[in-house]
């Protein structure tokens, strides 16, 4: 145990400044393009925080998914009966340097909140988004806000870069912090990434059990969690009732799921 834990450390080592290499020289790509305009009038961030979230630097590409997120949102909670522009309050958690938390800017009434672990991304979303409130949060629970505070919370590819443990405990803490009648909506790594795995992870996969490669990495994009339909549904939900499963329905995110939870 001790020398697969050793191993692990080792890779991670390795794995991490290359990873972090890669980004750098891909966000300085980034520079050399002018951003688009916004379409909401709001600024766009710099390419290393845009790359940090998307996984490119590209600008247009993280206003268009941005939209595309918050459409499928919108679609989801009006098949659900609840229209997003009735809501009271809403939380962005893993909101990053607020691709989709900007779609927002124009709910009337609604108090609109985000929260993540990336300290320039929420420097960068308090300066420049300043009808949302934005806070930090840590790698594992709890976070700043109060139980019951919201009547949705939404995490997109949020799960898909935690272990089972930290998912679990996230999941019971974003259910805390819901109120009665609120829902979650989350995305996930699910069948459309099965061709991807290796066999052995097939077969934990298709036994109803999550798949988590680079546990090591636990938070960051090197980690990647793989989620049976079964398995969010029966298990990460906990006392949270199924509301709609859409495969591959996350838009703004290709080919993950939305699995929409309610809080009884």
């Amino acid at each position: 145990m001790k020398g697969l834990l050793l191993r692990a450390v080792t890779r991670l080592r390795l794995q991490r400044p290359a990873f972090r290499t890669y980004e750098a020289l891909a966000s300085l790509r980034g520079l050399g393009r002018k951003a688009p305009p916004a379409e909401d009038g709001l600024p766009v961030p710099p390419p290393r925080l845009i790359m940090r979230v998307a996984g490119t630097p590209d600008a247009r590409w993280f206003l268009d998914s941005g939209r595309a997120a918050a459409d499928a949102i919108r679609g989801t909670l009006d098949r659900a009966g609840r229209p997003l522009d009735e809501l009271g309050a809403i939380l962005d958690f893993g909101c990053g340097c607020g691709r989709v938390t900007r779609r927002w800017v124009t709910l009337d009434g609604a108090a609109v909140h985000g929260s993540d672990r990336n300290e320039p991304a929420v420097d960068w979303c308090r300066r420049n988004l300043q009808f949302a409130g934005f806070e930090m949060n840590g790698l594992a629970p709890p976070l700043a806000h109060a139980d019951a505070s919201f009547d949705l919370v939404y995490a997109l590819s949020v799960f898909t870069h935690l272990t089972e443990e930290l998912g679990l405990a996230w999941a019971a803490e974003l259910a805390r912090v819901l109120r009665p009648g609120g829902y979650l909506y989350v995305t996930t790594h699910g069948a459309w990434y099965r061709d991807r795995l290796t066999p052995e992870e097939r077969r934990a996969f298709d036994a109803g059990g999550i798949v988590v490669r680079r546990p090591e990495a636990v938070g960051s994009n090197l980690c990647a969690a793989f989620h049976p339909h079964a398995y969010v549904q029966e298990t990460l939900a906990g006392a949270l009732e199924p509301v709609e499963f859409v495969p591959e329905g996350a838009t703004g995110n290709p080919y993950q799921d939305v699995h929409l939870l309610r809080k009884p």
